[in-house]
C-alpha cells in the first residue's frame, strides 16, 4: 500500500492488516451489540446466476480467512460447491459500521470442524442430524419426530455428519465502512494482489 494510503486511515480504520482491524471491529460490536454481533449476510449465486442471501453466524477470523459452518447440501452449502465463490456482509448499526468480504471458499471439514462441532450444545448437534436443510417439510412436529429419533441413534456424543461442516471464505477484496455526517462516509476497500494488499480510498 502506498505512504499516502496508509497516511489517510486513522483511528478506527489503521493498520496493515485488514483481518486484525475485522477481529477490532468485531470485539466492539460484541461490547454495543444487542444480539449476534457475529451475524452476517452471505451472498452466494445458483447455477442460472440468480444471486442469494442470507444471514449465518460467523464462527471465526483467522489469519487469512473467515469461517461460518453448516449443511453442505443446504442451498448455499450447494452453491458455493458450484461456483467456489461467496461474498459477506458484517453490519453493526450500534457502531454504524460494516465490513464487505468477496472471496474463494474452500471446505473445512477436518479436525478443526470436529472441534467445532463438538463445542455446541447437545440440541444443537443432534439437529444437525435432524434437518434436512433448505429442502421441504412436512410440518414442525416433524421435524421435532425426527430430532427424537436421531438422538436415540445417535446418543449423548454425537459425532459430526458427514454433510455438515465449515466454509472458509479467502477474501480477494475486504471493505471497511464507517458512517460519516451528511453522508459523508468513509470507505477503504483492500484487494489482494499477490502477497500484498493494495488499499484505496472510496468515494462514499
Amino acid at each position: 500500500m502506498t505512504e499516502r494510503a496508509a497516511a489517510d486511515r486513522t483511528g478506527i480504520f489503521a493498520g496493515d492488516d485488514p483481518f486484525v482491524l475485522a477481529r477490532a471491529w468485531l470485539a466492539e460490536a460484541e461490547a454495543s451489540e444487542p444480539n449476534d454481533p457475529n451475524a452476517m449476510a452471505l451472498a452466494t449465486v445458483d447455477p442460472q446466476g440468480m444471486p442469494d442471501v442470507r444471514m449465518v453466524l460467523l464462527k471465526d477470523i483467522e489469519p487469512a480467512a473467515f469461517v461460518f459452518y453448516t449443511n453442505y447440501d443446504s442451498a448455499k452449502g450447494v452453491q458455493i460447491a458450484g461456483t467456489g465463490m461467496a461474498a459477506l456482509v458484517l453490519h453493526w448499526k450500534s457502531l454504524r459500521r460494516q465490513i464487505r468480504v468477496r472471496g474463494t471458499v474452500t471446505r473445512e471439514d477436518g479436525p478443526q470442524a470436529d472441534a467445532y462441532y463438538a463445542s455446541r450444545a447437545l440440541q444443537s448437534r443432534i439437529g444437525a442430524w435432524a434437518s434436512r436443510q433448505s429442502q421441504p417439510l412436512d410440518s414442525r412436529a416433524a421435524l421435532v419426530a425426527e430430532a427424537a429419533r436421531q438422538g436415540m441413534v445417535h446418543g449423548l456424543n454425537p459425532s459430526r455428519p458427514p454433510f455438515w461442516g465449515g466454509f472458509r471464505i479467502t477474501p480477494v477484496q475486504i471493505e471497511f465502512w464507517a458512517d460519516g455526517a451528511f453522508r459523508l462516509h468513509d470507505r477503504f476497500r483492500w484487494t489482494r494482489t499477490g502477497e500484498h494488499w493494495d488499499v484505496v480510498r472510496l468515494s462514499p
